[in-house]
């Protein structure tokens, strides 16, 4: 009696565990397309509205950069106040003469630099600033693919597991089912009670299986409301079709010719060459001449600039030309060049490195999307033979020509090859949108 109940009680657990579940997700579901998902992931999530805010960066750089074409005007002012003008004329340790001189000074003024020439160093600046820019943009488009590649593979797991709860919450009423049929063969003496305690604890693993998967399906949903800035109580429900036809495979040197062209690595990789470049430019030009215009004025009083000298104040201005080369940049500038040089080669072989990560990416991603799609084919073959199994297993049992145990396996392996199906055709969706995260169209 003690190993009859135990199952029982297990069914009463598992029971309640799953009214507790259900309690929690009354809330309606909201369905959600693939797409919609994607439009959220790039309004709402966190990761991107960070590269926007770089992107907002760059922009003020590149305003800051052409304002350096802009003349540098200066104001100033002076006070002060004089002491007398001690004359030791019988030596510093001898009594001096004091000689009276005005105690009041001040003068103020304004200076002004226009710069006419120095090297092409602010359009170099200004050129660096827009390419970083540019790499800023693409970091945002490469951050985005990858959120959605991440959001895509949530979103699949929610689809999935959903797919796997029908399946099971299927096998469950039709294990409940063929239990009651076993129980009345038993009542009529034809099997043993040792089947029925089987086929319970079978049916009590199903609902146990069933509790985890609620359990799964909560926490991708958290994960996807998390990525797409959705409230966490937001229920998703993944409205695309999971037996839809897959995307055509098109041949391994028509991926990588587009990965080439798209691919958002490839891109920064180039870009961040092309910065280097224009830095070596930068340097470069550290050793040319400088030329601008500059103009300055003051009022200053007393004037004792020039002779003879006046207790009145004065104004004094200059205006023209000023012209200068660094000639110590020969030799300061030498290793700061070299080293410059040094970052543009070690960023060439860094895009080279790009590129053959690029070609690694794809063909993985190519040869695994090609293998997904065999493995479908496998899948279904498998379901119809499970099924033809289980038929024959299922007519051997209730003749008494086979034990419980096989008629078990028959049932747990056609179940298996449903959830094989399933999740091979979820994975060759994710292995798809991987392959076009590679190629830079996601």
């Amino acid at each position: 009696m003690k190993y009859y109940t135990t199952p029982i009680a297990l069914t009463f657990l598992f029971t309640t565990l799953l009214n507790e579940v259900s309690a929690q997700q009354t809330q309606a579901k909201i369905p959600f397309t693939i797409d919609q998902i994607w439009q959220k992931v790039s309004e709402n999530n966190k990761a991107v509205q960070m590269q926007d805010l770089r992107i907002s960066g760059t922009v003020e750089n590149i305003k800051d950069a052409k304002a350096e074409r802009l003349p540098d005007i200066s104001a100033e002012g002076e006070y002060a106040r004089v002491s007398n003008l001690p004359i030791y004329k019988n030596g510093l340790f001898h009594t001096p003469a004091q000689m009276e001189v005005v105690h009041t000074s001040y003068k103020f003024g304004a200076d002004a630099y226009l710069n006419l020439y120095n090297g092409s160093k602010t359009n170099i600046k200004i050129a660096e600033e827009k390419k970083e820019n540019e790499i800023a943009h693409e970091q945002r488009n490469l951050t985005i693919s990858e959120m959605r590649l991440r959001a895509t593979a949530y979103y699949l797991d929610l689809q999935r597991s959903d797919i796997f709860k029908k399946l099971l919450l299927k096998d469950i009423s039709d294990q409940q089912k063929q239990l009651d049929e076993i129980k009345q063969l038993q009542k009529n003496g034809v099997v043993l009670k040792s089947d029925v305690l089987r086929v319970t604890l079978k049916l009590s693993r199903q609902q146990m299986a069933l509790v985890q998967l609620n359990n799964d399906i909560a926490i991708a949903n958290q994960k996807l409301d998390i990525l797409t800035g959705m409230p966490d109580e937001t229920l998703v429900d993944p409205v695309g079709d999971a037996e839809a036809d897959l995307p055509v495979l098109k041949t391994y040197a028509d991926y990588l010719a587009e990965a080439m062209d798209h691919s958002f690595a490839y891109k920064i990789s180039e870009k961040e060459g092309e910065l280097r470049k224009l830095q070596l430019k930068d340097v470069k030009a550290n050793v040319a001449f400088k030329l601008g215009m500059f103009a300055n004025y003051n009022y200053s009083y007393p004037q004792i600039l020039l002779y003879p000298y006046s207790i009145a104040v004065y104004g004094l201005g200059f205006a023209g030309l000023k012209a200068s080369f660094p000639i110590s940049s020969f030799y300061h500038n030498a290793h700061k060049t070299r080293a410059a040089e040094l970052k543009y080669q070690l960023q060439e072989v860094e895009h080279a490195d790009t590129q053959d990560k690029i070609r690694q990416e794809v063909n993985e991603a190519y040869l695994r999307y090609r293998e997904s799609l065999t493995r479908i084919d496998v899948a279904k073959e498998n379901i119809t033979q499970a099924i033809e199994n289980l038929r024959i297993v299922n007519n051997t049992y209730f003749n008494q020509l086979a034990l419980v145990t096989d008629l078990l396996d028959a049932d747990t392996q056609l179940l298996q090859t449903r959830f094989d199906y399933a999740a091979a055709r979820i994975a060759a969706r994710l292995q798809y949108y991987q392959l076009q995260k590679a190629i830079g169209n996601l």
